[in-house]
């Protein structure tokens, strides 16, 4: 009987032996190479998801559950070929809406930003700086996939813009710090 859309994995066992030749299944059931444009974006995603499940140790964020769920979406996302209208399960406009939002309230409290950042400060911002530097890499590694849901590009933008504002909150009251140009030359 096949699963609801909605009800999640059963693992049944961990190790299937099915990828020791170098391929793997994608959503769809299709054999690719593990070296798949496709596969790349997809374990992205997966690596920035970890790195997520790093910061919450630190953050213990309600938003960065949901986001991490919601990673999960987009790996299942980038898994299957896209086309449109085909009732996969596939990130959609509310999904960014809500991140474009918390980036909005999230920003809000922030001082106005006079230079770039330098990756660091706190612990939180240091690890926050990380994930967003991974999922940039996971944006372009879903753009080199070749055809995928177009709101999965638009998702992990405005994801990394999330982590960068963070990122900022998590160094507020604090040193933030910022690129001093030609350094201390």
């Amino acid at each position: 009987m096949p699963r609801r859309p909605d009800e999640p994995v059963r693992l049944t066992r961990i190790y299937t032996r099915g990828g020791d030749q170098g391929e793997t299944s994608l959503g769809d059931g299709s054999r690719v190479s593990k070296l798949d444009a496709r596969v790349h974006a997809y374990g992205s995603v997966d690596e920035l998801n970890s790195l997520l499940g790093w910061v919450q140790v630190e953050a213990r964020d309600t938003r960065l559950a949901r986001i991490q769920n919601e990673l999960f979406d987009l790996g299942a996302d980038l898994s299957v070929p896209y086309a449109e209208g085909d009732g996969k399960l596939r990130i959609a406009q509310d999904a960014i809406d809500r991140l474009e939002a918390e980036c909005d309230e999230a920003n809000e409290a922030l001082p106005e930003l006079k230079s770039f950042v330098l990756p660091g400060g706190s612990e939180l911002a240091a690890r926050l700086h990380v994930a967003r530097a991974v999922c940039r890499r996971a944006e372009r590694d879903a753009l080199a996939a070749g055809v995928v849901n177009p709101l999965a590009v638009v998702y992990l933008n405005r994801l990394s813009d999330l982590l960068f504002i963070l990122a900022r909150a998590a160094n507020a009251g604090g040193d933030e710090p910022l690129w001093k140009p030609g350094g201390e030359r």
